[in-house]
């Protein structure tokens, strides 16, 4: 993923195929001392949590940092650091419910909402009697 696609669940796995790692390539230069980096970093990782895949993130001038499957950090720079991580990559975790249904959870949400909503509806009618 370059720069800001990591913030986009849909963007991380395209295909039916599962990587077994996640790379994200980006500038937070432009961000400058900002809240943007930290946030954009914790954003790539919950895209790591959602996967249950490693995370290797690239940032110059931002946080770059080996996370596992879990979302721990294992290894980081911090925000204008200059230097080099040398770490061993975990493995990916098992696919996670999320990686394995996506959006099929909020659409069942939804029809769950509306049957909710339509059985509280109707019984609020039976219970109106007009005078």
């Amino acid at each position: 993923m370059i720069c800001y696609e990591v913030v986009f669940p849909g963007a991380v796995i395209q295909g039916p195929e599962r990587p077994k790692v996640l790379l994200n390539v980006t500038n937070d230069g432009w961000f400058g001392t900002t809240i943007g980096p930290y946030q954009h970093f914790q954003q790539s990782r919950v895209r790591a949590v959602e996967e249950g895949l490693p995370l290797i993130r690239s940032a110059n001038n931002g946080i770059s940092a080996i996370i596992d499957g879990r979302g721990r950090v294992l290894q980081r720079l911090e925000l204008n650091a200059v230097g080099v991580i040398d770490g061993t990559l975990p493995g990916a975790e098992a696919p996670t419910f999320y990686g394995r249904y996506r959006e099929l959870m909020f659409w069942g949400l939804v029809v769950l909402l509306a049957l909710v909503v339509g059985a509280l509806h109707g019984r609020a009618r039976r219970g109106h009697h007009p005078d």
